[in-house]
């Protein structure tokens, strides 16, 4: 059995829905023993969409993957008293914690650092505050729908919310860049300490980061632009048969690529001479767009798709295919066993699928092979008495009494 990086790390989790179990999965994939602990009867994304027909979700199992599981009465005293000797439990490598429930009752930090002085916490918040947030509200703080969508949506002032939950996404890998930073600290001082994370705040350093902010700041309004890539060329166009492809001019290699494909070098100097403007510069590609995405398509529409990706990537240009997630499993080889990232597992609850692992490719190590994600509850026993030394004997009392998963 090949063993990741971080093998031999333990993480104790008591989270839900995406940026901590996203946060504890990738520390779970890299090697460390990730100890998830839920409620009897799951929490609150045990059952979050999407789901099998029978009621297995899919959302669960896909960000739980490699972990642990315990579960426990955790509306009881002697339950909440067993997951805090989980959390704070002795080990060199021991000692993390992952939440993303406000640090109260078995929780508090204060609490846990006095059972276990070098305690590492990591507390994911909605905003700075601990006020509650999900990525979809703070995306409509910090602007993004207003900038996305269609540009004839300005007029109107419409809001375009989108599916993925990007700063969900962009938190859980800063869940493990943290705690992994607080570890290296207590390696070099054997100081613990309280880590947090607010969603808000990586929503707005994330649009900090592309300009977003400081464009507002000097008064440059951002406008909609529909499908069409801001600052340089790049948009969506159909073949000839009804085939759906995005092209990209970001780089001057890159545009050259597309006038050479498409047979557009005259033509494209000629509109640079009469517009005034240095279509090899992106910013004036993207003053020009709307005439060049006219040269563009007119191109598109007299070739089929196969003549489309034969000319595209003989130059090596950037461009890609529209595809539905249906296409994307059953005909793209990067979605496949082809691609070491991905294995073939036999999910509980749900089957057998396709399923990612760890994106990281260490060259002094093999790749660890994808696990499936723990039953609710199915380490329990295993879990307390490795950890803390309950016999069988103690735990079948536990599971008589309703306070552990039987």
């Amino acid at each position: 059995m090949s063993k990741g990086i971080l093998s031999g790390m333990r993480v104790i989790e008591a989270s839900a829905f995406v940026a901590a179990p996203l946060g504890g999965m990738t520390l779970a994939q890299m090697g460390a023993d990730v100890i998830r602990i839920d409620p009897l009867g799951g929490g609150l994304d045990h059952r979050r969409w999407p789901v099998t027909a029978d009621n297995t979700s899919l959302f669960w199992c896909g960000l739980n993957k490699s972990k642990r599981s315990v579960a426990l009465d955790l509306a009881s005293a002697e339950g909440r008293e067993l997951a805090m000797a989980l959390i704070t439990a002795p080990g060199e490598d021991a000692g993390l914690f992952l939440t993303n429930f406000p640090p109260r009752g078995w929780l508090d930090h204060d609490k846990l650092r006095a059972r276990r002085e070098d305690l590492i916490q990591l507390t994911v918040q909605g905003d700075r505050h601990g006020g509650s947030a999900v990525d979809y509200t703070i995306n409509s703080r910090v602007g993004i729908p207003y900038i996305t969508g269609d540009e004839r949506g300005a007029a109107t002032n419409e809001a375009v919310n989108h599916v993925l939950p990007a700063w969900d996404l962009i938190t859980g890998q800063m869940v493990a860049v943290g705690l992994l930073a607080a570890e290296r600290h207590r390696l070099k001082t054997g100081q613990g300490q309280h880590v947090k994370l607010a969603l808000e705040d990586v929503a707005l350093a994330a649009v900090s980061h592309l300009g977003l902010i400081a464009e507002a700041q000097l008064g440059q309004q951002r406008e909609r632009h529909g499908n069409e890539l801001f600052g340089a060329f790049g948009r969506d166009f159909k073949t000839a048969d009804g085939e759906r492809v995005i092209v990209v001019g970001l780089t001057l290699k890159q545009w050259q690529a597309l006038c050479d494909a498409m047979g557009l070098n005259e033509a494209v100097s000629a509109l640079g001479e009469r517009l005034g403007l240095d279509l090899n510069l992106e910013g004036d590609r993207f003053r020009a767009r709307k005439e060049l995405g006219a040269m563009v398509e007119g191109w598109m529409a007299r070739h089929t798709y196969v003549e489309v990706a034969a000319s595209l990537t003989k130059q090596g240009a950037c461009w890609g295919r529209y595809q539905t997630l249906a296409e994307l499993v059953t005909q793209d080889e990067a979605c496949s066993v082809a691609n070491p990232m991905f294995g073939l597992i036999d999910q509980p609850g749900a089957g057998k699928y396709l399923a990612a692992g760890l994106p990281l490719n260490f060259s002094g190590l093999e790749r660890v092979p994808v696990g499936v994600a723990p039953t609710l509850g199915q380490h329990t026993a295993e879990v307390l008495s490795e950890i803390l030394g309950i016999t069988q004997a103690q735990y079948g009392g536990m599971v008589d009494r309703g306070l552990a998963a039987r």
